[in-house]
């Protein structure tokens, strides 16, 4: 058997996303074209697709395809997106550059910006019902939707969002650092995982085991983001670097220090990844998990 080539795999499904993402938005003549230039203009920047991508790979541990995901894959992306287009606006985190271009409120204005955050969290919700004809039993769209909605809500996303605003320049103990990373940014990583098993048919026992795994796994992607703000170039990045330390915001590197931090991204994904293989979910799963760690940006 062949080693599994994890960067050729991650290029395919990007391309995949990124030519359903061009079609399932807008056009940006379509009326009222600002608002729909302005959504295209962040969606397709480009970015690392990670939550399309995990979606379609927990579909495909259950041997469903891509194809039979999409939807919500893309959906994920625009959630995402939106809470970038939002975080980046003047009352939040102020920031100039987000994938290595002028945030969107920059070459836009705040008001177009939050409009189009508004339009693609709302058109990730029509996405995900249309999801319902591709799919052996419709009825599991009601699951995705409240997993999905929990997630990025205040159970999850903006709950954690909350909690890093009012900690900005305190003291936190680890358990309050720990609240914001699980629901500010894995929240959204542990639902693609889980919704991508739900849509391709897995049963209670892999819905649990990829549940855990997600959880664990982007736990770990938000503690190398935070090293990588530490050590990271803003060219790398495609975003300003420096910029958690600079607003005082609550961090692992700042509470754990640089190699403390590492070991306990290292910890979560190897929990991550000794949870799917016990589970029967390897496959390209773990390749993913150990990317996350070692990425640059």
């Amino acid at each position: 058997m062949s080693a599994f080539d994890l960067e050729a795999y991650l290029t395919e499904r990007r391309a995949l996303v990124d030519a359903a993402l061009a079609r399932l938005l807008p056009s940006e003549d379509t009326p009222p074209p600002t608002v729909h230039r302005a959504m295209r203009y962040s969606v397709m920047a480009g970015g690392k697709r990670l939550r399309p991508i995990l979606v379609i790979a927990g579909a495909e541990a259950v041997g469903a395809a891509p194809a039979v995901v999409m939807p919500t894959a893309c959906a994920l992306e625009l959630i995402h997106t939106y809470s970038l287009i939002h975080d980046d606006l003047p009352a939040m985190d102020d920031d100039d550059y987000r994938r290595g271009r002028l945030t969107n409120h920059k070459v836009f204005g705040d008001a177009m910006a939050i409009l189009a955050g508004d339009a693609l969290l709302t058109l990730a919700f029509k996405l995900v019902a249309e999801n319902a004809a591709l799919v052996k039993d419709a009825r599991v769209i009601c699951d995705v939707v409240a997993e999905i909605a929990d997630a990025a809500g205040t159970g999850g996303m903006v709950a954690g969002q909350v909690v890093d605003i009012e900690s900005e320049g305190k003291a936190i103990p680890p358990e309050t650092l720990e609240y914001i990373h699980t629901h500010k940014t894995a929240a959204l990583l542990r639902a693609s995982l889980s919704v991508g098993v739900r849509l391709g048919g897995g049963d209670a026992a892999a819905l649990a085991a990829i549940g855990d795994a997600g959880q664990s796994l982007g736990l770990a992607f938000q503690i190398v983001d935070d090293i990588l703000d530490v050590e990271g170039a803003s060219a790398d990045l495609g975003k300003t670097a420096g910029k958690d330390a600079a607003a005082g915001k609550p961090t692992y590197p700042a509470l754990f220090g640089l190699e403390a931090s590492r070991r306990l991204a290292s910890d979560c994904v190897t929990r991550a990844i000794d949870g799917l293989r016990g589970a029967g979910l390897a496959g390209q799963l773990p390749a993913i998990a150990r990317w996350v760690v070692g990425r640059t940006n």
